[in-house]
Parts: structure tokens; C-alpha cells; sequence
């Protein structure tokens, strides 16, 4: 079993979303001992945002590639294949003005490949990652789980749980730690949500 364990806060140590991966991919190691574990730091490694010159899965151009556009390539094929190659994924993700950050959506946008992650056929698009597990390691500085105004809100969650499903991931385990930024006693009650959800992986 290969585990593929992402993370994309900025915030080093103090982030929330990495102590919860970390944990999270501790866990399903006390019940697979014998997964083998890759690492990915967006904030140290992301890639840059797509250009006309790394949309070569996309659009491949015609002749030779430049040199620009070879070196895109093999970043995005790099990051496809360390996906298509992992059985469960783990990804810690903040909240950032009510999304993900962008180094995660970066990678994101590598690794949606038509062919490789999905298809399009006459009948629409199918996702080609429906074998894989998917666990969501989510920190917020607010709470948005329980109000409509708040879910209305979140484009954190409900978005990577859009474009996995597309993907055509059905396995989407989430850990949520919810307050963070709301005084102690509401984070010590994300926390504890979250280490619940955890405990939960292994069930």
C-alpha cells in the first residue's frame, strides 16, 4: 500500500492542518504497518500556477516542446504519476479566505488530467481514481459546519470534495478541526472534534 501525505500550510510548526495530517497518516499506519509513506510540502515544492507553457497534457504542442514547456511537463507528469501510484491520500489543508491555498490548487490543477484522472466520454466525464481513499485533514480559523450562512461560506471542503468525486473518488474521509482562532475553549473543542474523526480512520 502506498500513502501519499500532502501538505500546503504556510504556517510551518504553529499550522494546525499539518499537526492533523501528520497524525491522521499515524493513524492509518497503526492499522497498515507495512505502507510505504511519500511527502509532498506545497509550501516548499509547489508548482506555479498553470501558464500557456505547462498546458502540455492539455494541449500538447505541435513540434518539439521548448525548454519551458519540457520542464512544465515533467512537473505535472511527475505529480500525476506520485497520485495514480498511491492507494490512500492524505492532505492537509487551512482555510485561506474561504478556500484552499493556493500552492494546493496549484497541484490540484497538475494532477486533473484528462485520460489520467478522468475521461470524457459521450455520456460525460468518469473519474479514473475510484480505487483510491482520499483523507481531508481541514483546519479553520472560524466555524462553518453548522449554519447555512457558514456552508454557504466554505469553498475548502465542499470543493475538494467536488473535484476528488470528479476524480471519481468515492472513499472521502474528512478530519476537521473547526474555531481555531475563536479562544481557547473552541479550540480545544476543534481538536477534539478532529482527533475523534481520527480515531475514526481506522474503523
Amino acid at each position: 500500500m502506498q500513502v501519499l501525505h500532502l501538505d500546503s500550510s504556510i504556517t510551518g510548526a504553529h499550522s494546525v492542518s499539518r499537526q492533523l495530517s501528520r497524525e491522521a497518516v499515524q493513524q492509518w499506519m497503526a492499522s497498515h504497518p507495512d505502507a510505504q509513506v511519500q511527502y509532498l510540502d506545497l509550501a516548499a515544492e509547489a508548482p506555479s500556477p498553470l501558464t500557456r507553457d505547462a498546458l502540455g497534457f492539455r494541449a500538447p504542442a505541435e513540434g518539439a516542446p521548448s525548454d519551458i514547456q519540457a520542464r512544465e511537463n515533467a512537473v505535472s507528469e511527475a505529480m500525476v504519476r506520485q497520485l495514480l501510484a498511491a492507494d490512500v491520500v492524505v492532505i492537509g489543508a487551512p482555510l485561506y479566505n474561504f478556500t484552499i491555498p493556493a500552492q494546493l490548487k496549484a497541484w490540484l490543477d497538475r494532477v486533473a488530467q484528462a485520460g489520467r484522472t478522468f475521461k470524457y466520454t459521450e455520456n460525460g466525464p468518469i473519474g479514473l481514481l475510484g480505487d483510491k481513499t482520499v483523507i481531508l485533514a481541514l483546519s479553520r480559523g472560524g466555524v462553518y459546519s453548522t449554519s447555512e450562512i457558514g456552508t454557504a461560506m466554505e469553498h475548502q471542503e465542499s470543493y475538494l470534495k467536488t473535484i476528488f468525486g470528479f476524480m471519481g473518488v468515492k472513499d472521502i474521509r474528512v478530519v476537521r478541526a473547526e474555531g481555531m482562532d475563536m479562544g481557547a475553549e473552541s479550540r480545544e473543542r476543534g481538536f477534539a472534534q478532529a482527533r475523534q474523526d481520527i480515531l475514526a480512520l481506522a474503523a
